[in-house]
């Protein structure tokens, strides 16, 4: 068994592991095409490239380096430079879930972000989640389309690919996660009436405003 720096270094990686399982079993990813990152000492901790959650050990989840650097048995997730340049260019992150659930992914196919037809918009940090243009999974052009949809927000969609959502913490990444996800299902669920009432931005900025410490959005 590998040897960990600390405790809790073995704890983040469980808790990676967890979160990978826990995504399937509340539907917001299927197999093994989401991964999670969190940050840790200079650079972050990855899951592992093509594995079945339920295989995954601890000494499977990749540490990389901001300088790019890896270390681990495995290689690391094929998604793994936009997690890498999310951490660089946004200090405050300190977790990525990355995921194709069926809503969002419905809704990037389609070229949609989420509008502010619900309040809850707002745990985003603005009055829309953005949908990035499709590129190709793993590339750099991907990485930059997603930076330039997360300014200023902690969610965006993927174009014909799946959805990005951060936190502070692992917990709060997964929690944004399965709210954006609702979110699609109910802007989905609007769009055969047609476009949906929504709200102003002036009344997103009130709701962010009053949210500080709503459920996980503290």
């Amino acid at each position: 068994m590998s040897n960990f720096s600390t405790d809790s270094e073995r704890d983040i990686r469980e808790g990676i592991i967890e979160a990978c399982l826990e995504m399937n079993r509340v539907g917001i990813n299927q197999g093994t095409s989401g991964n999670i990152s969190v940050r840790w000492n200079d650079g972050m901790l990855i899951t592992p490239t093509s594995m079945p959650y339920k295989q995954m050990k601890v000494e499977d989840i990749v540490w990389m380096g901001f300088d790019g650097s890896v270390a681990g048995n495995r290689t690391p997730s094929s998604e793994w430079r936009f997690h890498l340049d999310i951490m660089r260019t946004k200090s405050d992150v300190g977790a990525i879930v990355h995921a194709h659930p069926h809503a969002c992914t419905t809704l990037s196919i389609m070229g949609k972000g989420i509008p502010p037809l619900h309040y809850m918009v707002a745990i985003a940090g603005g009055h829309d989640v953005r949908c990035a243009p499709y590129a190709t999974f793993g590339t750099e052009e991907l990485s930059r389309n997603a930076l330039a949809a997360l300014a200023d927000r902690a969610a965006c969609l993927l174009g014909h690919h799946g959805m990005i959502a951060t936190g502070k913490t692992l917990d709060r990444a997964m929690w944004m996660a399965v709210e954006i996800e609702t979110l699609a299902k109910q802007y989905l669920a609007c769009l055969p009436f047609g476009e949906p009432p929504l709200l102003s931005v002036e009344e997103i900025e009130n709701v962010i405003s009053r949210m500080n410490g709503y459920g996980h959005a503290g």
